[in-house]
């Protein structure tokens, strides 16, 4: 969705009417998951895609009517009968999905949540006609039923849409995530690669290393966004470690990577990969059951790091290790 900021300001300053499209369930093959968005505009201006062709000129027949009436549609395509070639999915598959007209009651504070990066979840009960949207984050709702709040918390954290059948109705849970960020313990001669490959898509970077002569003396030639030249655990507390995270560890000194796995193994980040060979990497166990950790918790380490592609050299490390984070972030959605 922030993707679609820049546009969408331009039309409110336009002052044209806005319809959301949003997929929100699934069946088969689907060319566009659950979460997928699209804009219209009054002038039948299209943003984004719901299904990559097959049926947004239903969707835009659709839309006029939104903005003629202002009530929301739950609208279904399929491949069937005679609609099959107008407005049917090629792939065979079956999709919902729900067009509203944008309000500003709950468009707005979504608008200052992803412009802030910070995470937030959307809640619409889902029927024809007026529709309820909220904007739900980590802070109670004054009059949200607790169960609707329970899941989308539990949406949140898990990072997966979901609808919600509930007695009142549908609700549609839309998990909005803040820009995840990579956490990376060591100033090594892979970072600099990783925090390229990192930038191209999207996330943050954070590098820890208390050790002057890496943490100051290497060159970036993308600068990650936070740099500390202090132990991980004078740092980590103070950084929020949540499942939009994603911690790699690079600084081959025990001292400092076994500092940062004591935070991290005990925190909800979604993935956690160290450098280093097997035989390393069985001292490293036996080090942190020393330290009391279950083998539960040091299984959540993934070693040898990154995605087995016979890596040589930085470079392929480095590509080595976000194909694994983003394995690690698109497995919930």
């Amino acid at each position: 969705m922030k993707e679609f900021l820049p546009i969408l300001n331009q039309w409110q300053r336009d002052q044209k009417k806005i319809a959301l499209a949003r997929v929100i369930q699934t069946w088969g093959s689907s060319p566009r998951p659950v979460g997928s968005c699209m804009l219209i505009s009054s002038e039948l201006e299209m943003s984004g895609s719901v299904s990559g062709g097959c049926v947004e000129g239903a969707v835009l027949r659709e839309a006029q009517k939104v903005f003629e009436s202002g009530d929301s549609r739950r609208l279904a395509y399929g491949v069937a009968d005679e609609e099959a070639w107008a407005v049917g999915l090629s792939c065979g598959g079956k999709i919902q999905v729900y067009l509203q007209p944008w309000n500003d009651e709950w468009g707005k504070p979504l608008i200052d949540h992803l412009t802030s990066n910070q995470g937030c979840v959307l809640i619409t009960r889902l029927v024809d006609g007026k529709e309820e949207t909220i904007v739900w984050t980590e802070t109670s709702i004054p009059g949200l039923n607790i169960s609707i709040s329970q899941q989308a918390g539990e949406a949140y954290a898990n990072r997966s849409h979901r609808i919600l059948n509930e007695t009142e109705g549908d609700y549609f849970i839309h998990v909005f995530p803040p820009r995840s960020k990579v956490i990376i313990i060591g100033a090594a001669h892979i970072t600099a690669d990783l925090i390229q490959l990192a930038h191209d898509f999207d996330f943050e970077t954070i590098v820890i290393d208390p050790r002057r002569t890496f943490a100051k003396n290497t060159t970036f030639p993308v600068k990650p966004d936070q740099l500390f030249e202090a132990y991980p655990s004078e740092v980590l507390d103070n950084i929020k470690l949540d499942p939009y995270t994603y911690a790699v560890i690079l600084s081959h000194d025990p001292k400092i990577d076994d500092d940062a796995l004591q935070v991290l193994l005990r925190s909800p980040v979604a993935y956690i990969g160290a450098l280093g060979s097997r035989k390393n990497h069985e001292k490293r166990i036996g080090r942190l059951k020393e330290k009391g950790f279950t083998e539960e918790e040091i299984a959540k380490i993934n070693a040898p790091i990154g995605i087995d592609i016979h890596a040589q050299g930085a470079k392929e490390i480095a590509l080595s290790i976000i194909g694994a984070i983003i394995r690690a972030k698109n497995q919930f959605f």
